[in-house]
């Protein structure tokens, strides 16, 4: 059975904080692959500043390309909104009966996952491994997207915050100016 890391996000846009990320879980949580899975909606953040679903999967489709055992995953796009990880987890089971999945979840979401929907059931049914984002951790890179954003809205450069092929087709696009 393959253990395989959901790792979601709204990736708006992804960069190279979460590729270094999903390299290290992949790694540290014995995992076969992790799929970076794009979130249409989350119910607990809205944002006016969210892409359209397509243009944000196809920044993180173009930001894996040659990157082995991390792969861009439209899943959740295709269940019912909104998007509770209870339905995406479950529907998963179902449609991938070979692979164990494991929740992967950033330290501020698990600050708030008793208000998830079905907390309780996602905890008795599936391992989740919890990752901080701490300065002077190992592989630790202090990037966000809120951070990308504001910075090609003010004509700064983002080169050394995301792959190459998302900054160029960000800047083709014109995208979040």
């Amino acid at each position: 059975m393959k253990r395989t890391g959901i790792f979601g996000g709204s990736f708006n846009p992804i960069h190279n904080g979460h590729i270094s990320l999903a390299r290290q879980l992949r790694e540290k949580a014995g995992l076969d692959e992790v799929w970076l899975m794009v979130s249409p909606q989350n119910p607990l953040k809205q944002s006016a500043d969210l892409l359209d679903d397509n243009i944000r999967m196809e920044m993180v489709r173009l930001a894996l390309e040659g990157v082995g055992g991390i792969v861009a995953c439209d899943y959740e796009m295709h269940l019912p909104k909104p998007s509770y990880t209870w339905n995406t987890l479950q529907a998963l089971s179902k449609d991938f009966p070979d692979r164990e999945f494991v929740l992967l979840m950033g330290g501020d979401n698990w600050t708030l996952f008793d208000r998830w929907y079905h907390h309780e059931d996602i905890a008795a049914n599936y391992q989740i491994v919890v990752y901080t984002r701490t300065p002077g951790e190992p592989g630790y890179m202090d990037i966000s997207s809120t951070e990308i954003r504001q910075r090609i809205r003010a004509g700064r450069g983002i080169r050394r915050m995301v792959p190459k092929a998302v900054a160029d087709y960000i800047t083709k696009h014109h995208l979040y100016a």
